[in-house]
């Protein structure tokens, strides 16, 4: 199915930093809570990402990821994800998160 443009540009992906990473061991699949800054406009959103194969807890504080923020909040076990982090799932069910090559200010919005 092809999108217009139109619909397209309805999808907001901005661009965050993770500030703090739990473990989420009520999910049904491996997964960590993650706290992100998504700058002053935006705010702090939190988000459940399936993401332990291949990230440590250390490796995502600070770390920059693209997420959809648009979306309905969504009830995953006893958390409330606030937006969609978003990564390339390989073969294995490992993902790759998104992010910029460089560091850019908090908020942007992904075109």
């Amino acid at each position: 199915m092809m999108l217009t443009w139109e619909e397209f540009e309805k999808t907001e992906m901005r661009v965050g930093t993770i500030t703090a990473v739990s473990d989420f061991p009520k999910a049904r699949k491996p997964a960590y809570q993650l706290t992100i800054d998504f700058g002053k406009e935006i705010g702090v959103r939190k988000s459940s990402a399936q993401i332990t194969k291949r990230y440590t807890k250390d490796m995502l504080t600070g770390r920059q990821v693209i997420a959809v923020i648009n979306f309905p909040e969504k009830q995953i076990a006893n958390f409330m994800s606030q937006c969609l982090v978003l990564g390339a799932v390989g073969t294995e069910g490992d993902v790759v998160l998104l992010s910029p090559d460089t560091v850019v200010e908090n908020g942007l919005r992904i075109q």
